[in-house]
């Protein structure tokens, strides 16, 4: 058993190590357990800010930017504590250490009640913020990347100030407190010192306490500078892994198995070989690390590579999986979730009372399809074996992982393979898997002394995976005569998603977790219900599945929001005044929705803007991420029954706001990833296959469906929470509770179709 495995498990049950762990915090995560690299005179001052001679102040970054400005956000909350110089700051890559190690996505993942507290609750999160801090691992996703970074970011930089300022004062033979720090100076009266000619001597005056600043001093925390990342992106000179690896690297294209499970069972791979510019044709073992098996062609260039895939005469044998059906599983998921009896997650109050003193029931079931996550970037990777050494070019949310596989596959230690970590043009939780990283190492391993590049195509990344699962889901309430719920109960049925993502990591951390994916959004949301059970069956079937933008919120939000609509119809109750009355004990639930009502002028009339055209607004509301939000869709239903999403307003309390345009920007773009899902997103497999190829068939929203998005956010002093996910969680809902109030009936199955909509009298 690993270690990490033997201490979760006595984490997780209660045992000695949860005692002896829980009266500390986690362990210090200002000093990596090496000097971090410096070029030209840099000074590391702690794990997480160097100072150059030339005044550039550098932030060590440990989350992966893939688009969602997060190097931004984290080298404000930096600069803002060590008063540094904002038009002198850069970003770098972490490197691999466990000061990185994300500890805020492991503790949010615990099955509790965000609302719950007590001495136990804080001895168990306590201990599993260290078992994360020793023994977990750099990652990026759960929107946790400020929540994550806030503490060390902060303390960091007040770290360096300190020492800056006693540097200073050494100097002039004063108290440090005699001096004060500003725009990257120190400053005695008129005497100044720069960071640059001190950060040296800083090295010799590392304090051992430092205060942080409180919101009130805050003065870049809580604006909107220009995006570091903005300017090379507009340009052309940000370097996504397309862009690297050394100039004379070689070029790999893939045959990938064209159903589940399927594998090859004869290549003639001489026509390939016979192509000008081929220079090796590899066979792929695949499954380490959900790796898949086939046939890779070794190029001097990438078109070339590809042609020589297209002359392979590859014969694959069928898997397990070659028969699966989504239709079919769908059925099974449906029956599963009438049966009800999977694991109960949360079962408060007297359900059954609840139901024999009932006026009215209601009853819904729900479904969610596959889905792709659909990078814009599609998966590639760049690996170089030579003298015993590994070097790889890619763009990734696990670096420890991507390095412990190289090396896993190429026979070193992990010491010996260096990563070079790219920006992402998308990640959505797709490259929290490192399967094509093992492909490219496997190719690498049989080319050894030159660097390859392995690119897939679009439509492999699409049919390929993993896909966020399959879900059904059936819920039922009791109300009482004027409408309110006093039980309500749901049963779902479907994949886990973390599960799936254990596999891939080849840990079994996961598998020992007791992740709540499954049924978040459920167990944890804001309402108060006098009796409430929530039911999930985990099954096991064979597509590959892992972590999808939002992850279990982006079904959980589909299915309970729509259901409170449902219950609000029985007595023609007013869907936000309906809601409000189950938030007496989360008041930050309450403003979110009073502010996007209030904005979305909710109480007034709304009207067509065509002839014979029907309009309506819809409302959902969600608690994710350590944040809360609400969202008023506008929707227009034409005479012919096109549907147009005209107009979103949001209300999001994430805490902390670091930076509000970043907030408006994350916002906007969960709701529109969100959206082009709920009209569009469809993944449909039969016998083994997946139907969809391509943006084609598997289509993001376009421009011209795109509604007006507004965001507000409430102003909070709370610690900050998640954002980059939290606008995909609801969208689905308000757009769906929209369409009933415009009177084009339930949709109770995504995507949205109107030609199935139920009519609901």
């Amino acid at each position: 058993m690993k270690r990490r495995t033997f201490l979760l498990t006595g984490l997780t049950a209660g045992g000695a190590l949860v005692l002896g762990w829980a009266t500390l915090g986690p362990r210090q995560r200002l000093r990596g357990s090496r000097p971090l690299p410096t070029t030209g005179g840099e000074v590391p001052i702690n794990g997480w800010v160097k100072i150059a001679p030339d005044e550039t102040v550098t932030v060590i970054v440990p989350k992966s930017e893939m688009g969602q400005g997060i190097h931004t956000a984290c080298a404000m909350i930096l600069a803002e504590e060590l008063d540094a110089d904002w038009s002198r700051v850069r970003v770098e890559h972490a490197p691999i250490d466990k000061i990185y190690n994300n500890i805020a996505a492991v503790v949010d993942a615990l099955p509790m009640n965000p609302d719950s507290d007590g001495m136990l609750k804080q001895m168990v999160r306590t201990s599993v913020a260290n078992y994360a801090r020793e023994m977990g691992f750099m990652f990026t996703g759960g929107s946790s990347s400020v929540t994550d970074t806030w503490e060390p970011m902060r303390n960091a930089g007040a770290m360096a100030r300190a020492a800056l300022r006693a540097a200073a004062a050494a100097q002039w033979n004063v108290l440090p407190e005699a001096c004060r720090v500003e725009d990257g100076v120190v400053i005695l009266n008129d005497r100044r010192l720069t960071f640059g000619a001190l950060a040296t001597a800083a090295r010799d005056h590392l304090p051992d306490r430092w205060s942080l600043k409180t919101p009130q001093q805050f003065s870049l925390i809580g604006t909107s500078p220009v995006r570091l990342d903005a300017a090379d992106k507009s340009n052309g000179k940000a370097v996504f892994g397309f862009d690297a690896g050394p100039a004379d690297r070689l070029y790999a294209a893939v045959a990938l198995p064209p159903s589940l499970g399927a594998t090859v069972a004869r290549v003639d791979d001489a026509k390939a070989k016979a192509i000008p510019g081929v220079i090796a044709v590899v066979p792929l073992a695949g499954g380490r690390y959900g790796s898949r098996p086939g046939v890779a062609v070794v190029a001097k260039d990438w078109p070339t590579a590809r042609q020589g895939v297209d002359a392979l005469a590859t014969q694959w044998a069928e898997g397990d999986g070659g028969e699966f059906s989504s239709r079919e599983a769908a059925m099974d998921l449906e029956a599963r979730a009438v049966r009800n009896d999977g694991k109960i997650w949360r079962d408060d109050g007297d359900v059954v009372e609840a139901y024999r003193r009932a006026v009215y029931s209601v009853e819904a079931a729900y479904g969610v399809p596959y889905l792709a996550h659909a990078p814009m970037e599609p998966e590639n990777c760049t690996v170089l074996v030579r003298d015993g050494a590994a070097e790889v070019w890619t763009g990734t949310q696990v670096p420890g992982v991507v390095r412990r596989a190289v090396a896993d596959l190429c026979d070193l230690d992990e010491d010996d393979v260096t990563l070079h970590q790219q920006v992402l043009g998308g990640g959505f939780g797709r490259r929290q898997i490192v399967d094509y990283v093992v492909s490219a190492a496997e190719i690498a391993k049989a080319v050894p002394g030159r660097a390859v590049q392995l690119l897939w195509t679009r439509e492999q990344d699409i049919q390929q995976g993993p896909f966020r699962p399959l879900n059904r889901a059936r819920l039922t309430a009791a109300l009482d005569g004027d409408g309110r719920i006093t039980a309500l109960t749901s049963a779902s049925a479907g994949q886990s998603m973390v599960q799936g993502w254990s596999r891939y990591l080849e840990d079994r951390i996961a598998q020992n977790f007791p992740e709540k994916t499954t049924v978040e959004g459920l167990i944890d949301q804001p309402y108060t219900f006098p009796a409430i059970r929530v039911v999930h069956d985990r099954v096991d079937l064979p597509v590959p599945v892992h972590n999808w933008r939002a992850v279990g919120h982006s079904y959980t939000g589909f299915y309970l929001e729509s259901f409170i609509d449902e219950c609000a119809a029985v007595k023609q109750l007013d869907p936000i005044t309906y809601r409000l009355a189950m938030l007496a004990s989360s008041p930050r639930a309450r403003a979110v929705l009073s502010l996007a009502a209030e904005k979305a002028g909710w109480n007034a009339p709304i009207a067509p803007a065509s002839p014979g055209a029907r309009a309506g607004r819809g409302v959902a509301l969600r608690r994710c991420f350590n944040a809360y939000e609400a969202q008023i869709a506008e929707v227009e239903i034409s005479a012919d029954r096109q549907l147009r999403v005209r107009r979103v307003v949001s209300a999001i309390d994430c805490g902390y706001a670091v930076n509000p345009d970043g907030v408006k920007q994350q916002m906007e773009s969960g709701i529109l990833f969100g959206l082009s899902a709920a009209l569009h997103g469809e993944i449909t497999i039969e016998k083994g296959r997946v139907a969809q190829s391509n943006l084609h068939d598997y289509r993001p929203l376009r421009l011209s469906e795109t509604p007006v998005i507004e965001t507000h956010i409430v102003v909070s002093d709370e610690p900050p929470g998640g954002v980059g996910e939290v606008g995909v969680a609801a969208i689905a809902p308000a757009v769906t509770n929209a369409i009933f109030a415009a009177g084009g009936g339930r949709i109770r199955n995504l995507p949205i179709r109107l030609e199935k909509a139920e009519v609901v009298r």
